[in-house]
């Protein structure tokens, strides 16, 4: 069994969720990625959300939600991905870069479009009210 550990962002407005598709990818999944040697977890977040959507995050805002453990979509059987997601305050105006293709606004209905732990994800948001049908 092996784990990816990937940090994300919860953007939450009107109850829907921001959302991304990489390029050449056939699911959404929330805004973050994978942690490089050496950062935490504010500095990974920092870093993939400026690279993938050219905003600033205000680390001073940082608000652990959860942390979510699921298969790894595209990936072996055995390969998990546990994502920690954290929700904040951000500067500057959203726009797709890197990789990143699309940037879209999804509620719970899209819930089949998206990765196996952003199901988890929408799941406890919907339970808690916070993302809409």
């Amino acid at each position: 069994m092996s784990l990816i550990d990937k940090i994300a962002w919860l953007h939450l407005q009107e109850g829907r969720v921001l959302s991304t598709r990489s390029r050449g990818k056939d699911r959404y999944y929330l805004p973050g990625g994978k942690r490089e040697a050496g950062e935490t977890d504010t500095q990974t977040l920092l870093r993939e959300i400026w690279e993938e959507l050219t905003i600033a995050l205000d680390p001073a805002s940082l608000q652990l939600r959860g942390v979510f453990t699921a298969p790894a979509h595209g990936h072996a059987p055995d390969v998990l991905v546990q994502m920690t997601l954290y929700a904040a305050t951000h500067t500057g105006q959203l726009q797709p870069a890197a990789e990143i293709e699309e940037i879209i606004w999804l509620t719970y209905r899209h819930r089949p479009q998206v990765s196996a732990v952003d199901q988890l994800i929408f799941d406890w948001l919907h339970q808690n009210g916070e993302l809409a049908e």
